[in-house]
């Protein structure tokens, strides 16, 4: 019913200016922002110019369309009804975009997209006039996504500013922009970007697909468009990768990958997102290749550490005591005689306790935020020791996870992490290292069975391309990447020349 309710404002221009301006008054609300000015347009024929104050540039209104309307000019014989209105299309505005439009649904559309409406007596036809010029926050430093190496810009909220960051970078005519509106409500402006000669068609076509059926009232972030169009399976693990970073879009744009730019928001899309897809950072490019693999290899190790740590501890002492030296044992016993919980229950609390600072870390006031985290680190951790309900060695361990845990540089595979943790310990105080390899063993399998718009998630292991291990654990050098990763079904593999250069 809401669908068909939204049908019914479409009606064709009125001839008459009063019954086309009362039409927006009622169908509007009778709002203050809806601006009508009526004038004599070139002192000749009577009109009326709409916008939305606030949407609209008013340097454009005055400059570009009320100036150039109010002139006087020797204006040539019309024959033909319409032709008036090109005239003032083609030689009286000054404004860059003006185009005709002959349906009030349309005219709607157009001034809550921020464009002016003229709209002249005794015609069916108006002209939608380009005026946006709303406040924006200008392009600055990514706030998620930091590097020390590379650039410092970030998107913003504005659609039409991100792609431009995109398009200063990529300066090619093969990089193809689709823009289509979702949501009822909404009409919210969504891009599709990539590189024609590279990208997979049928990736594309398959996004265009899943964009196309979606039928929602509203869209005001990315992460629904994320939700709406990632493949149908039950996982934790995202399998759509999102970037604030111009740098970040334009390289996997360049590998053969399709963006997704929401209006409204600065985190961009990328699919097909690949498990390894996730540890990569824009700085491991900028940097020589050793240090790159190394970092690189730190940040696998730091997924390991703050997802097995606290499993580990639970299941060693627990289980597994045999496993220690006989004076870390020693050690750890004495420091867990005071404390009245088992591991299991111990690392718990720690752990819900750590999640609890984290959060409050996000949306506590800034000038308060480190008092915070100076209690919850400092303050709580020697109380919780002192009191003897947690043993030091568990605070250590909590401590290592959670730093680790910032390691990753995506935080969708952490917050995944952060879940599975949960789980492991669960079975780890349950079976030991027997259900710590259970649950691995089947967090393997459920990796290896998913996929990313048709690409297996966990390529290039699995399944195996030996040519695109170059750039997953560690990075080869620039020059032996002469080709794109095969996992995204490039059309275009060469990424540079074969030729050897004299030095």
């Amino acid at each position: 019913m809401k669908a068909v309710e939204q049908n019914d404002n479409s009606r064709p221009i009125s001839p008459n200016l009063s019954d086309n301006t009362e039409y927006c008054k009622h169908v509007m609300g009778h709002s203050n922002d809806l601006m009508i000015r009526p004038l004599q347009c070139l002192h000749k024929w009577p009109s009326v110019l709409l916008y939305i104050d606030g949407m609209v540039d008013v340097s454009i209104i005055n400059q570009a369309i009320l100036e150039s309307l109010l002139q006087t000019h020797e204006l040539p014989d019309f024959s033909a009804d319409g032709e008036h209105l090109s005239y003032l299309q083609n030689d009286i505005l000054a404004a860059s975009e003006v185009l005709l439009i002959d349906d009030m649904q349309d005219v709607l559309n157009a001034l809550l997209a921020g464009s002016a409406i003229l709209l002249l007596e005794g015609s069916k036809r108006g002209l939608r006039i380009g005026a946006a010029g709303w406040e924006d926050r200008s392009v600055g430093e990514p706030v998620t996504q930091t590097v020390v190496r590379g650039p410092m810009e970030g998107f913003n909220e504005n659609l039409r500013t991100n792609t431009a960051l995109i398009r200063k970078r990529i300066r090619d005519p093969h990089l193809w922009i689709e823009e289509r509106k979702v949501g009822r409500v909404t009409k919210t402006r969504v891009a599709v970007l990539y590189l024609k000669h590279i990208v997979d068609p049928e990736v594309v076509s398959e996004l265009r697909r899943r964009l196309d059926q979606i039928d929602i009232d509203s869209i005001l972030e990315s992460g629904y468009i994320e939700e709406l169009v990632q493949d149908k399976t039950r996982t934790i693990f995202p399998t759509v990768y999102n970037s604030e970073r111009p740098d970040t879009v334009s390289a996997a744009l360049l590998e053969g990958r399709v963006a997704i730019i929401v209006d409204g928001t600065p985190f961009v899309l990328l699919v097909p997102a690949l498990f390894v897809h996730f540890f990569q950072s824009p700085e491991d490019y900028y940097q020589r290749a050793d240090i790159s693999s190394l970092i690189r290899m730190i940040r696998y190790l730091a997924f390991f550490i703050a997802l097995l740590a606290p499993s580990f501890y639970i299941a060693i002492t627990t289980f597994h005591q045999e496993m220690l030296p006989t004076n870390l044992l020693i050690s750890l016993a004495a420091q867990r005689e005071g404390v009245p919980f088992p591991a299991f229950i111990e690392a718990i609390l720690m752990e819900l306790t750590y999640e609890i600072l984290r959060e409050a870390g996000i949306r506590i006031p800034k000038t308060v935020g480190q008092a915070v985290s100076i209690v919850g680190t400092l303050v709580i951790g020697q109380a919780a020791v002192d009191a003897g309900v947690v043993s030091a060695a568990m605070v250590i361990i909590v401590s290592i996870t959670a730093i680790s845990s910032y390691v990753i540089p995506e935080n969708g595979l952490s917050i995944s992490v952060r879940i599975l943790r949960f789980v492991l310990m669960i079975l780890a105080a349950a079976f030991g290292f027997y259900g710590i390899l259970m649950i691995l063993l089947i967090t393997v399998t459920h990796l290896c069975s998913l996929r990313s718009f048709g690409v297996s998630y966990m390529s290039p292991f699995a399944p195996l391309i030996q040519q695109d291990l170059k750039d997953t654990i560690f990075r080869v050098p620039w020059a032996r990447m002469k080709t794109r990763p095969l996992s995204t079904g490039t059309a275009d593999e060469v990424r540079q020349s074969t030729k050897k250069t004299k030095r």
